[in-house]
């Protein structure tokens, strides 16, 4: 199996405790990076598209948002727990659900200011 990059924001407290009880769980084959550590490449997206939305690569695709976190969570053994949010009617209330939640989040840490890639104090 090829190894699966989910990037992330370490600077989101709900994140980061979101992660550290996923890195306790997956396999090998999933890797967790948090954005603040790495160089974006021009290959990836934007760090505010990586900032505002979970992103997981898979290959040469990219799964974005809840996609992402659904995905993510395949590399465990509760994946299929997971499954359940991908079901179109439920997919289409849970994927508004997350963008709504994952903006105000990026706008509570990073504001609206042009240097949007360093938290508020």
């Amino acid at each position: 199996m090829t190894k699966e990059t989910l990037y992330y924001d370490g600077a989101c407290p709900l994140c980061a405790r979101e992660m550290k009880h996923l890195a306790k769980l997956k396999r090998d084959s999933l890797e967790l990076v948090d954005i603040h550590r790495i160089h974006i490449s021009p290959d990836m997206p934007s760090k505010e598209d990586l900032l505002l939305n979970l992103h997981l690569k898979q290959g040469h695709e990219w799964l974005v948002g809840a996609d992402a976190n659904v995905a993510a969570w395949q590399h465990t053994r509760f994946g299929m727990l997971w499954m359940w949010l991908r079901w179109p009617v439920i997919k289409q209330i849970v994927d508004p659900v997350y963008a709504f939640w994952a903006k105000r989040r990026y706008h509570r840490l990073y504001g609206t200011s042009s240097e949007k890639t360093k938290p508020q104090s």
